[in-house]
Parts: C-alpha cells; sequence; structure tokens
C-alpha cells in the first residue's frame, strides 16, 4: 500500500514510501551525476565518441540515464515497512532481498527531517535511532509529512508500552516547556564560535601574517607605506576572526531557529531549523545523562544550554555520534530548573581537585608555551625567513592564571541521587548522572598524576557520549578520594537498583491486589 498519509491504521499492514520519493531520489541522484560529467563525462564522452562513435556514445549515455530512473522506481517497488505491536520491520533491496525487523524496545528516537524541497512536496525522511547502533537503524526516504508524524507518534506510544508491559494511553498531551526567542538566537550566535579555536587562530595569525606581510609590497599592492605591514598582519587575522565566527553563529542561528521543546508524561519532542526542518523525540525513561554546557563567553552572559543523552543513541538526526540537544541556549536559572525537573539533582556544593593539581596545570602550560617557541624558531632557522618567533613567551606571564582558571573549573559532586561532575574552563561542561543509569565506575592514575598523588574517576553510561569517551569525570582529585569515591558511586548505584526494583514490586503487588478484589465482589461493581 503506498503512503496517501491517510487516517488509516498504521499496524498490521505493509505500506510503500511516498510516490514522490521516486521523481525526489532519481533527481537527487542525477545531480550528483551531472557534477560527475560535468568534470569527468565530458572527457570521457569524448574519446567514447571517438572510439565509438556519436550515435553509440549518446546511446550509452541514454543508457545510463535510463538504469538511473530504473533503478529509482525498482528501489521504491522493493521497498516495504510495516509497523506490529512489538517491531518495526523492513524489507527492502533491488538486487538482494534484505529483512529486519527492529524491536520497538529497542528504539531510542524517532527523528523527523526535512529540506525546503521536501517541505514544498509534503514529503520526510525517518530515521530510528536504537541503543548501541552506530547510526540510524533505520531510515524511511521518504513518506508523506503526515505519515512519519503519525509513525512517530505511534512508534513512541508502542515502545512505552513496551517497556511497561502495559497497554500505553492512545494519546500523550504535551506542553510546551522551553521556545527559543529571537533574543536567545540572537545570543546563540554570539557565543556559537569556539572561543579556545579563535584564541588559538588569534596568536598564529599575530606570529605569522607579519611574515606575510612583509614579503607582500604593501606599498603596491595595498597603497599604504610599508611600515603598516606589520600592523596589517594582526588586523586581517582579527577580521577573518570576526568574519568566521558572524558566519559560524549565522549558520548555528538557522539550525536552531524555532526550536521548540515539548514534555508529556513519557517523553520529550522538539522541533527545530529553518531552511533544514527537523523534530525527534526524547524517551524520558531512557535519559542517560544530563550535560549542561558553556563556553566562556555564555557563561560571561548567563547564558548556558542543556543536552541530553539517551542509552547509546547514534545521535538523532545527524546521525554523528552526539547527545539531543534539549536547550540550545536559555538564561542559565532557566536551564538549570529545567534539567532539575527533569533529573532533580537539586543544589550542588562541588569539591574541587587538590591545590596541587595547579602545579600540575602550570608545567603543563608553560611547557606547551616552550615547545611552541622552539617549533617556531626552528620554522626560522630551516626556511631562513624572519619573524617574531618569541611572540608566544609572552603567554608565560598568563601560565599561573590559565593554571588557576583550570583548576577552579573542576570538581564533582555526590548528592542523595545523583553524582555530579564539573570540567573545563572554554567550555565547561556539568554533567548530571543518576545513579541507576550508573554502568561502570573506573579510577585511572597517569604517570605524571602518580608523581603528585593525583587520579581520575570516571563515571560510565550507556550514553551516546560515554562511545567517545566523553563521560563524567571528577578529574585529578587526590589519591585517597580516588578510593573513596569510586566505592561510593558503586555502593550508592546498588542502593538505587535495590530501591527501584522494591519499588516495582510494591507496585505491581498493589496492581495485582487491585485487580483481584475486582474480580473477587463484582456485586460492588455493580
Amino acid at each position: 500500500m503506498t503512503d496517501g498519509g491517510s487516517e488509516e491504521p498504521l499496524t498490521g499492514r505493509a505500506f510503500r514510501l511516498h510516490p514522490l520519493s521516486v521523481p525526489y531520489r532519481i533527481v537527487e541522484n542525477g545531480i550528483g551525476l551531472v557534477v560527475v560529467a560535468l568534470f569527468v563525462g565530458i572527457p570521457a564522452f569524448g574519446a567514447i565518441r571517438g572510439f565509438l562513435g556519436a550515435g553509440l556514445a549518446v546511446a550509452l549515455a541514454a543508457v545510463i540515464a535510463i538504469t538511473v530512473v530504473a533503478y529509482g522506481v525498482a528501489y521504491y517497488r522493493r521497498f516495504e515497512y510495516e509497523l506490529t505491536a512489538d517491531t518495526f520491520d523492513i524489507r527492502s533491496g533491488v538486487f538482494a532481498r534484505r529483512e529486519r525487523e527492529i524491536p520497538l524496545r529497542r528504539i531510542q528516537n524517532v527523528d523527523i527531517s526535512q529540506n525546503v524541497v521536501q517541505r514544498v512536496l509534503g514529503i520526510a525522511e525517518l530515521r530510528l535511532e536504537t541503543a548501541g547502533a552506530s547510526g540510524s537503524e533505520a531510515q524511511l526516504q521518504f513518506v508523506g509529512e503526515e505519515r512519519a508524524n503519525r509513525l512517530q507518534a505511534e512508534i513512541s506510544r508502542l515502545s512505552r508500552a513496551g517497556d511497561d508491559d502495559e497497554p500505553a494511553e492512545a494519546a500523550e498531551r504535551f506542553e510546551t516547556v522551553f521556545e527559543i526567542t529571537d533574543r536567545e538566537l540572537g545570543v546563540l550566535a554570539l557565543v556559537s564560535a569556539d572561543a579556545q579555536l579563535i584564541s588559538i587562530l588569534f596568536v598564529v595569525g599575530s606570529v605569522f601574517m607579519p611574515a606575510i606581510g612583509a614579503i607582500v609590497d604593501a606599498e603596491w599592492f595595498f597603497g599604504f607605506d610599508a611600515g603598516l605591514t606589520g600592523l596589517l598582519g594582526p588586523i586581517a587575522t582579527l577580521a577573518g576572526i570576526v568574519l568566521l565566527g558572524l558566519a559560524y553563529g549565522v549558520i548555528n542561528a538557522t539550525l536552531y531557529y524555532g526550536f521548540t521543546l515539548r514534555r508529556g508524561d513519557e517523553e520529550l519532542r522538539y522541533e527545530r531549523g529553518l531552511l533544514q526542518r527537523y523534530s525527534g523525540t526524547i524517551p524520558l525513561s531512557k535519559v542517560q545523562s544530563l550535560t549542561i554546557e558553556e563556553n566562556v563567553l555564555a557563561r560571561a552572559l548567563g547564558y548556558a544550554s542543556l543536552e541530553i543523552e539517551t542509552a547509546g543513541g547514534s545521535g538523532g538526526e545527524t546521525g554523528e555520534n552526539t547527545s539531543q540537544s534539549a536547550v540550545p541556549i536559555a538564561e542559565r536559572s532557566r536551564v538549570l530548573e529545567l534539567a532539575n525537573s527533569i533529573e532533580p539533582a537539586g543544589e550542588m556544593s562541588f569539591e574541587r581537585p587538590p591545590k596541587r593539581a595547579r602545579e600540575r596545570y602550570a608545567v603543563r602550560y608553560a611547557g606547551v608555551v616552550l615547545l611552541l617557541t622552539g617549533l617556531l624558531y626552528g620554522v626560522q632557522t630551516v626556511l631562513d625567513v624572519s619573524f617574531y618567533w618569541w611572540a608566544p613567551l609572552a603567554a608565560l606571564v598568563l601560565v599561573p592564571l590559565a593554571a588557576h582558571l583550570k583548576w577552579k573549573a573542576r570538581g564533582y559532586y555526590v548528592g542523595d541521587d545523583h553524582v555530579v561532575t564539573r570540567n573545563g574552563f572554554w567550555v565547561r561542561q556539568l554533567k548530571v548522572v543518576p545513579y541507576y543509569r550508573v554502568q561502570t565506575v573506573l579510577s585511572t592514575e597517569t604517570v605524571f598524576q602518580r608523581r603528585r598523588r593525583l587520579g581520575t574517576v570516571t563515571i560510565d553510561t550507556a550514553g551516546s557520549r560515554s562511545l567517545v569517551g566523553n563521560d563524567a569525570a571528577a578529574v585529578d582529585v587526590s589519591t585517597e578520594t580516588v578510593e573513596h569515591l569510586r566505592e561510593q558511586v558503586a555502593g550508592a548505584l546498588y542502593d538505587s537498583l535495590r530501591r527501584r526494583r522494591r519499588a516495582a514490586a510494591e507496585g505491581r503487588g498493589t496492581s495485582t491486589a487491585t485487580e483481584s478484589s475486582g474480580t473477587t465482589t463484582p456485586d460492588e461493581n455493580g
């Protein structure tokens, strides 16, 4: 059955993709072929024409075009999907047949994306993200917009029913908990540029641009006196950095334009995007951890963002290994309030690393400055070019301050139900992990940490960031604290799991007693 977008039941029958997916995919693939033809095809066509003749060369090109169209039609006719009470089934393949059954219980997120052309045509791409997958488990390219929205809601409803072993309600009520404003979009555009990258670009540009400017005849090229050449280098670098930051900020503003977050009893739903429109789901029952993030500029303005990690998802609509953005930018108090409504960690008082950790950071930063200076001196010697190779030495004055700020930004907090870690100065990340979501607790000590009796405790979860080593971690705590913290978090994990099992057992007991009462006393029920 084709995708007509009607209100017919979605379960118990097989569907095909939207008919407009055929011409759209053909044109989409055809654009790639045209690009190849422009750079490769024209010379190749000339060679083939010289070998076979003009008529056969044109016939060969026609055969290739017909093959592309035929494959698009065959893909459409051979692709079917079916939603059952327990699985999402896909049968596909033009030459090799492939059948997949995706258990609904494994589905973490159901995401919908549409670009401008797809919105005009009324079609959308639907992606299913599962726990542990390195990419999207399934992609429907493309279904009707109305069908995509209905599938998103129905899959979420059925997956919740599977989690609870009880039927889910037919419809879940949602309320808007966050909607980005024009002011917040402007702040997002302003703070999007990576401050750490900007500082690196500025230092490198300030060192090398004067040398580049000295090679150029400034009086001939710029119409200025050659003495201004040394000044033009840093100015040009600064202007380039500002333009790069503005461009990057505008791109982020378009990505999160119209961002809206709605909350139901069982899940969060978001929508965003100007040119490319996205919508997705975040099941609350599968949340692994929360990350409150703020770079140095956002922190100075009092703003932060919130990301929610689910169990091993592949990163939602982008297909990358990242977590879902729940709040792209908002006032920090507003972000903390929403985070506490999802995982109530309450007021947090952080324990910082011992002060000897600052010495470690100072030695590290000083070593980097000296290494960079040595490299620049080596470049000048080898290339026989004169420039300010000694300029990085000025950064030694800032080493003590940088070490202090790094030390001050780190810490950990152990609460009744959550462990929270804090790391980063340029980009500070506050990670909130409920104990019952902890997978393992690891302690490590590098060679340099052991020299100062320091170590790191890593709290691993099944979240997507854990797959890329971005776990919650108490870094550079004392060796005595390492052992104590590891045992404390592990003990809290077991206590939390016992409480949840006991609560679940009591809930089942209450439900059974109620059902028994209802069946043994029918007179009371009329």
